[in-house]
């Protein structure tokens, strides 16, 4: 049976963010944001602290597993350097009867053979 991954791309989980969540390398900052949102989705904690720039990454995160991710629409993609880019997206959660969206533009960068998030502005 066919499971397409949390993050829209038609792609099976295993075949998409599944491989990056194990440890492959995000080839561009979109597949890295899709594998952020895929981890959101999940609640894979660990996940997104390894894919976050050490400089800008927090401490602690506070994941509410009450809060359901349940779609991501990707809005602009563009290189601004030739190791950075930025990921303009929406996300929309559903937390029990209240639903609601985020939009953001995140910048990403390339160390060694992947992309780290760096920092984001939310609308």
């Amino acid at each position: 049976m066919f499971h397409p991954c949390e993050c829209g791309s038609g792609k099976t989980y295993a075949g998409c963010c599944g491989r990056l969540h194990l440890g492959a390398p995000a080839r561009d900052a979109e597949e890295l944001m899709r594998s952020r949102y895929c981890a959101f989705s999940r609640g894979d904690e660990a996940y997104l602290r390894r894919s976050w720039a050490v400089e800008t990454r927090p401490s602690t995160l506070a994941l509410d597993p009450a809060q359901v991710w349940t779609g991501l629409a990707i809005l602009r993609r563009e290189a601004t350097g030739p190791d950075t880019a930025q990921v303009r997206f929406t996300a929309t959660w559903r937390k029990g009867s209240r639903k609601g969206r985020l939009t953001e533009t995140s910048r990403f960068r390339r160390e060694g053979p992947g992309w780290v998030y760096v920092d984001g502005d939310p609308e």
